[in-house]
């Protein structure tokens, strides 16, 4: 944590070192912000329109068209034609293609050279300096995510005040969150437990 080298840390070449698939890494980013869709968006149809009950004129010999209501689409204050009603955007993917899509994008971040292992994130108060303090001596200037490995109440509070800083456990990884960060810093143990899940 305070930017000193502690030693080397051979990574898992089939989660690590694959060729990232750019197809693959799209499916899952668009998948991902579909499930986060509120989908709570609504228009009224011209049934659902205060008013317009009935006829505003009569059918013939007056020499316009004809019209049933005054909350037609076509209408100025009419209900709004095939608008959005509330909706459910989400839906599964594959698991290999999940699973493939996190190996690209940690695959990824390590070509690019944006991929830190820390010995250990742990702090013994909250503090947000330390964490400041970590990153700073870590020259992670931007977006940043922090990878534990299980849930840091001290940690994930500390970081919350800095923005444009994530942080999360290594069984909660998703690609989105890896692709969006410009540094992605990770905990030894945290490495272990993503190498059991994916190998």
């Amino acid at each position: 944590m305070e930017g000193k080298i502690m030693g080397e840390m051979e990574l898992e070449e089939s989660i690590f070192g694959i060729i990232p698939n750019e197809s693959v890494l799209h499916e899952a980013v668009v998948n991902y912000l579909a499930n986060k869709r509120s989908g709570t968006h609504s228009t009224l149809t011209r049934g659902e329109v205060r008013g317009g009950g009935r006829k505003p004129y009569k059918q013939n010999k007056i020499n316009k068209s004809r019209a049933g209501s005054i909350r037609m689409p076509h209408w100025r204050h009419g209900g709004i034609a095939f608008g959005p009603k509330p909706r459910d955007y989400g839906y599964r993917l594959n698991k290999k293609v999940k699973r493939l899509a996190i190996k690209s994008a940690l695959s990824a971040k390590v070509q690019d050279n944006e991929l830190i292992v820390v010995d250990r994130i742990t702090l013994e108060s909250y503090r947000t300096k330390s964490i400041v303090a970590m990153l700073k001596a870590l020259d992670a200037n931007k977006k940043v995510l922090l990878v534990t490995p299980e849930v840091d109440h001290l940690v994930y509070k500390s970081a919350n005040n800095i923005p444009e800083v994530q942080t999360t456990e290594a069984n909660s990884l998703n690609v989105y969150d890896i692709l969006n960060c410009d540094t992605f810093i990770i905990a030894k143990d945290a490495i272990k437990i993503v190498t059991e899940i994916y190998i």
